[in-house]
């Protein structure tokens, strides 16, 4: 992944690893674009949040070690791209933290907000960022 623009996608600091805003992308395409509106069928949407997720999870794999491992995802932030109205911001973030809990187990993760906002970058849906705090393997 390479940012679009002059910032990092993460930054580390002593055990913690901060990541700026993740889309769903492929190959550097949005796998889906767009708002939601409370008529939206969310269901379609548990993909692009775990592709959102794993492409977070690949930017904090590359401030890491190789004899670290990810201890706790202490903060994740799902900003859902939402029209007036939208009822279901944290059924978006519930993806985000189901595929979590699958791929780090239940005690990993921290807190989290979901927010609605007006729009994102390239019409992105969501964006998502984690504060993920890292220690030894060993």
């Amino acid at each position: 992944m390479i940012p679009n623009g002059n910032y990092r996608l993460a930054a580390r600091d002593g055990d913690k690893v901060y990541t700026s805003g993740i889309t769903p992308k492929i190959n550097g395409q949005l796998v889906e674009t767009g708002k939601l509106d409370n008529q939206t069928d969310l269901s379609g949407y548990e993909s692009v949040t775990q592709q959102a997720v794993k492409n977070a999870l690949q930017v904090i794999e590359q401030e890491m070690h190789n004899d670290e491992k990810i201890e706790q995802i202490v903060m994740m932030t799902v900003y859902v791209n939402a029209s007036e109205g939208f009822e279901f911001h944290s059924q978006i973030a519930d993806f985000a933290s189901d595929y979590l809990v699958e791929v780090l187990g239940k005690t990993v993760i921290g807190s989290r907000a979901a927010v609605g906002v007006g729009s994102l970058p390239g019409n992105s849906p969501l964006e998502i960022s984690l504060i993920a705090k890292i220690k030894s393997k060993s």
